[in-house]
């Protein structure tokens, strides 16, 4: 073990300090989580049945294997501020409504499929704004041939 001054140990933490970047956007946010997905790539378990639960329940919603777990995994997240593994944590770190949780992330919508290269893709075109309606419209919408 290398032994270090007060002084010592306040530089270095400044250089990790100043490693870690600034504050990102929810996009931002949403585009890493989709990255992450991308590279976890397999199956994934869907929450179950979470529009029915209620809103503290909801909130502390965990499970193994999920989208949650893939976010907390990532250094970066957690040091901009993805407190934990729970349906609520990623609710607030990623500015998602339950509504938005439900059609993002529930088994309803998935009939026990759910990828992450596949949430990777609806979690880019939730991120363009607008909130799910915005991206059921894009999502459904009929393009001319």
């Amino acid at each position: 073990m290398k032994h270090q001054s007060p002084e010592q140990l306040r530089q270095a933490a400044a250089i990790v300090a100043a490693a870690i970047p600034t504050a990102m956007t929810r996009r931002e946010r949403l585009d890493r989580w989709a990255e992450l997905l991308d590279e976890h790539g397999g199956s994934l378990e869907a929450l179950r049945r979470i529009e029915y639960l209620p809103d503290d329940e909801r909130r502390a919603y965990r499970g193994a294997n999920t989208p949650l777990n893939v976010a907390y995994a990532d250094p970066l997240l957690r040091a901009d501020g993805l407190k934990g593994e729970t349906l609520g944590d990623a609710m607030d770190y990623f500015d998602m409504t339950a509504e938005d949780a439900h059609h993002l992330l529930c088994d309803c919508h998935y009939m026990g499929s759910l990828t992450g290269h596949g949430l990777a893709g609806r979690l880019r075109r939730f991120s363009g704004g607008g909130g799910v309606i915005a991206w059921a419209r894009t999502a459904f919408a009929r393009h001319p041939s």
